[in-house]
């Protein structure tokens, strides 16, 4: 007796953003992303302006309050819901197309920063990091100011003579962060298959007469990660056949299933651990009984030597966490991985704790901190108020919403690692849970202590 036929049921196909015809038609139109971008090329005009020329006291500057008060602790939350927005709408983007338009030479980028643009990216967010706290750049105004100045100067000399936004993929320190958060962010950019399949044009890498091709170097046919996607939507404009979509995803969907890791990625992933944990040390009592500690075996008191010694242990020991939980996990788990597959596959796990810790560290100054946004705004516009407490909040209550990041944040790094597993038996990936609980208490330990301002 042969059996009912049974109806066939579709996979649920994610709602499409472009999908809103208001929506795609301002997606479409000229005045995206223009109309964000000189808004924001604006406001950094005058940031950089009063870095460099306004008052020394950074609790009084206005470029120091937007820059490490407000932005700093926005970026990650952008990358978590928008993905790489801020990269579209960036000044330093913004540049970096006006002097290729008006003086660039259009050059391929070159095959050493084709080949290590990532390490490149990783090795400059740690040297920013690591000369933040020798030079004390965020307690700086005129650090900050000469920060920027440094790579506006670096934006215009790679516009000058490479194509696209050579600087933005290969060189900017926030392009590393801003891609690794992104690949857990609840929104992305694909091509339809079925349609790019069939398609001639490649008007979303080559542009069009309508909007140039991809600044970031994508080719959304292949394309399978949100990391390098900036949402500038030049590939929707040039787009003949419209492929594209923009849809909201399962936060942290990205990283089980990567067709191509790589160990550039998940080494930033575990350094970011550390400097998560250098921010916080940095601004705790204890911090001083380390200092004394490292003194007592280098010899000496000097700040910069003792500190240059805890920043590398910082670094290294999620680095070293992550390799000892590869080699484990590959000599009790019955994995037929060797050492190196383990430690880049599963190092994309670390990425949601990563994202919570940032977003937990921030949380403490934008709260604690953020009512000198609006004293120096006044100030700005020349405005005479009584400044008094700069906290929304007092900080018993920023550590009740940092617990409850990090937590939020160890549930995606845990179910990351069990989907990378392939949902396997709990014994193979037991090192890899461990360690993520591990790095959850001690980020959990640290946001315990009182924290003191830097700015």
């Amino acid at each position: 007796m042969a059996l009912p036929n049974k109806k066939v049921i579709d996979k649920k196909k994610p709602f499409d953003l472009l999908s809103i015809p208001l929506f795609k038609k301002f997606i479409q139109s000229r005045w995206y992303p223009g109309i964000f971008q000189w808004a924001a090329f604006v406001v950094f005009s005058v940031i950089v302006y009063e870095l460099v020329a306004g008052t020394v006291d950074p609790s009084r500057n206005i470029g120091t309050s937007l820059t490490w008060v407000l932005w700093w602790p926005l970026v990650p939350i952008f990358f978590l819901f928008i993905g790489r927005f801020w990269c579209a709408i960036c000044p330093f983007g913004k540049l970096s197309d006006i002097i290729r338009k008006v003086i660039g030479s259009e050059r391929p980028m070159p095959k050493f920063l084709r080949k290590y643009g990532l390490w490149m990216i990783d090795l400059f967010f740690i040297a920013i990091t690591w000369s933040d706290h020798i030079w004390g750049i965020v307690e700086s105004p005129r650090g900050s100011g000469y920060l920027l100045l440094v790579l506006v100067t670096m934006v215009v000399a790679t516009s000058v003579f490479y194509e696209r936004r050579t600087f933005c993929k290969t060189l900017c320190f926030l392009g590393g962060l801003s891609g690794n958060y992104s690949r857990s962010g609840a929104l992305e950019l694909r091509g339809t298959p079925d349609i790019c399949r069939t398609c001639k044009t490649q008007s979303c890498f080559k542009g069009s007469d309508k909007a140039e091709g991809c600044p970031m170097f994508q080719f959304v046919k292949t394309m399978d990660s949100t990391a390098d996607c900036n949402l500038c939507g030049n590939c929707v404009k040039s787009c003949p056949n419209n492929s594209i979509t923009i849809s909201p995803r399962i936060p942290t969907s990205e990283l089980w299933g990567i067709k191509q890791p790589k160990i550039e990625h998940a080494f930033l992933a575990a350094v970011i651990m550390g400097i998560v944990f250098v921010q916080n040390i940095t601004m705790v009592a204890i911090w001083q009984d380390i200092l004394k500690a490292i003194g007592s075996v280098t010899g000496t008191d000097n700040y910069n030597v003792n500190f240059t010694v805890a920043f590398i242990i910082s670094m290294l020991l999620p680095i070293g966490l992550l390799l000892g939980t590869a080699k484990l996990a590959t000599m009790t788990g019955g994995s037929a991985e060797k050492v190196k597959q383990n430690f880049i596959r599963f190092g994309y796990a670390i990425i949601p704790l990563d994202l919570a810790g940032h977003l937990a560290h921030n949380l403490f100054h934008i709260i604690t901190e953020g009512k000198a946004i609006w004293y120096n705004t006044l100030a700005f516009f020349g405005a005479n108020v009584t400044r008094g407490d700069l906290a929304f909040a007092p900080a018993s209550t920023v550590q009740i919403f940092q617990y409850i990041i990090v937590v939020l944040g160890l549930a995606g790094s845990v179910y990351t690692v069990y989907r990378i597993g392939n949902k396997g038996s709990f014994t193979k990936v037991m090192p890899y849970y461990i360690l993520m609980v591990l790095l959850a208490v001690a980020n959990i330990y640290l946001f315990s202590l009182p924290m003191m301002h830097r700015v």
